[in-house]
């Protein structure tokens, strides 16, 4: 009999009488987080068969604009070194991380 391994990520989302999201929580036990908090998430998985992403954007009606900006460069940068690591492109990676650098820029998130 084959041993199956898995691994469950868990999103909870509380919703308002709107259908807003209030709160947003997420555990992943083998990654060590279990019940944490967080303001925004963004999902994206591939429809092998479609050949398209499915995507899930949630952010709590608390999320502060300031931090969503940030949270977006973060996320925008974190993409172009899973791209690079995905396709080994050092070309488009180079331009993915110039853009975030602009968009950096442009939003004043620049540490000074």
């Amino acid at each position: 009999m084959a041993v199956s391994n898995k691994s469950k990520i868990i999103i909870d989302v509380s919703l308002d009488e709107n259908k807003v999201p209030e709160k947003l929580h997420w555990s992943a036990k083998d990654g060590g987080v279990e019940n944490q908090e967080a303001k925004a998430m963004l999902l994206s998985v591939w429809d092998a068969k479609s050949k398209e992403s499915m995507r899930i954007d949630l952010w709590t009606k608390d999320m502060p604009l300031d931090e969503m900006k940030i949270f977006f460069h973060q996320t925008l940068s974190a993409m172009s070194d899973t791209f690079s690591r995905a396709t080994n492109d050092e070309k488009m990676t180079a331009t993915m991380k110039d853009f975030c650098d602009y968009f950096a820029e442009k939003l004043d998130l620049k540490k000074k």
